[in-house]
């Protein structure tokens, strides 16, 4: 098991190598490509608008382009709309006859993968002084420190959360007599308060995050219209809706008296919630700005479906492996949840390829650029996993022939706890790493 292992790292990391090498760079985030006036522009008439061409065509964003005068003073008289044919392309009509003087445009976009994109270009009508957003006029082109790391942080949340729900899957396949267990179902529940709360957060800090402004703007009743506007903001909610439907599946599901029927019914509308709540993540994240985009997000979402089922099988195995069950009641449920957790592994393996060679630009980005570098940790990390799993694969497979395939014998158990201890503990670290990915430009 240990040789097909390696064999398989090796194949993939020879793969994961010729494909990075190879690689076209992905656009991750929307780019300002050109702006008419161009920044630093001395014009000698008034322009009717201002145009600005992005990367992508992220829609018509309202008031994500605004200008203002020296003093501060918005001189836009409209909307922003396409002035033309290019889709890319957005617009704002400016006041008529605007006087002599600086100007300072200040755009705010949020991309196809929900990150903010903004900035400013400053132009001159006459011979006047070329003010920047250092000047009389103050610019937000930063994302708040504090703002950030709290969405950085709710984002790991979303992601642990997540993973406690894949454990619905151990329950309900390897360990069905688990359904009644209180500290198996409150995993469950944990898992599902967790991603509600997450949702919600991440929906309220989205305006402030996309804003470069601090958390005492979570509330503020424009940033949520903007987000209510957004992909990203219908996503939410679209997940907090599925989560609460898979709240009420999870009660039926894990109750004992529920006849086969509805069992199968309510299993069917789980796998059909979960499925929402795992693609409102990859419709937001940066499979969906690759150029390749149904296949990006499909490969997104079996590697967030298998790390689910894995990680939350193994947060139940660790449960079930405390030392308050006997052998008899672990041994069938981890004679089943191997070959799951085996197929888990190699889908994430070969997407995770996928994914690496659709987003990381070079081969040179691993080690210079922020994003390359927590790739290859977060890489190092479930490599690291894969190893500690492979012991507990091999204390199953020794405790299962142990006793002639009839038990697993103590000093197995012993190693196996240790070892999904630490698979548990290592799978938080490259969760953490997973958040901090999913809040930084590839091409970055």
């Amino acid at each position: 098991m240990t040789g097909r292992l390696f064999a398989l790292l090796a194949l993939v990391a020879a793969w994961f190598g010729v494909a990075v090498l190879t690689a076209a760079p992905a656009s991750a985030h929307v780019e300002l490509l050109a702006s008419n006036p161009a920044d630093g522009a001395r014009l000698t008439s008034a322009p009717a608008l201002v145009s600005i061409t992005l990367s992508e065509n992220i829609g018509i964003q309202p008031n994500s382009i605004k200008v203002v005068d020296r003093q501060g003073t918005d001189v836009v008289s409209g909307p922003v709309f396409q002035p033309g044919e290019v889709a890319e392309e957005v617009a704002v009509k400016l006041e008529p006859g605007l006087p002599d003087g600086s100007y300072l445009v200040e755009y705010a976009f949020v991309s196809a993968d929900s990150h903010p994109v903004r900035g400013t270009i400053a132009f001159v009508i006459g011979t006047g002084p070329l003010i920047t957003s250092a000047g009389a006029v103050s610019a937000s082109t930063g994302t708040d420190p504090v703002t950030d790391a709290l969405f950085t942080t709710f984002r790991w949340g979303s992601f642990g959360g997540v993973a406690l729900l894949g454990g619905l899957v151990f329950l309900l396949v390897c360990r069905p007599g688990g359904r009644a267990d209180p500290a198996a179902r409150k995993l469950i529940t944990a898992g599902l308060w967790l991603s509600g709360v997450t949702a919600v957060a991440g929906f309220l800090l989205q305006g402030p995050y996309v804003a470069g402004r601090g958390v005492g703007a979570l509330f503020d009743g424009e940033l949520i219209e903007a987000t209510l506007r957004v992909a990203y903001g219908k996503l939410l909610l679209l997940r907090l809706a599925a989560i609460v439907a898979l709240a009420v599946i999870v009660r039926r599901l894990l109750a004992g008296d529920l006849p086969d029927r509805l069992r199968s019914r309510y299993e069917n509308l789980g796998i059909a919630a979960g499925f929402i709540v795992m693609l409102s993540f990859s419709a937001t994240g940066h499979a969906v700005a690759d150029k390749i985009m149904f296949l990006s997000v499909g490969a997104d979402l079996a590697h967030f479906g298998a790390m689910a089922v894995w990680v939350g099988g193994l947060i139940q195995l660790a449960v079930l492996l405390r030392g308050k069950y006997s052998a008899s009641e672990a041994e069938p449920a981890l004679a089943r949840f191997h070959p799951i957790a085996t197929r888990s592994i190699v889908i994430m393996v070969v997407s995770g390829a996928y994914l690496g060679f659709r987003l990381v630009p070079s081969v040179e980005a691993l080690w210079t650029s922020a994003y390359g570098i927590v790739f290859v940790l977060k890489l190092t990390g479930f490599a690291a996993l894969l190893l500690v799993a492979n012991l507990s694969r091999t204390a199953v497979r020794r405790g299962i022939s142990g006793r002639g395939g009839t038990g697993v014998v103590t000093a197995d158990l012993r190693k196996l706890r240790v070892s999904v201890g630490v698979e548990v503990l290592i799978v938080a670290v490259v969760l953490a790493l997973a958040a901090a990915l999913s809040s930084m430009s590839p091409t970055g």
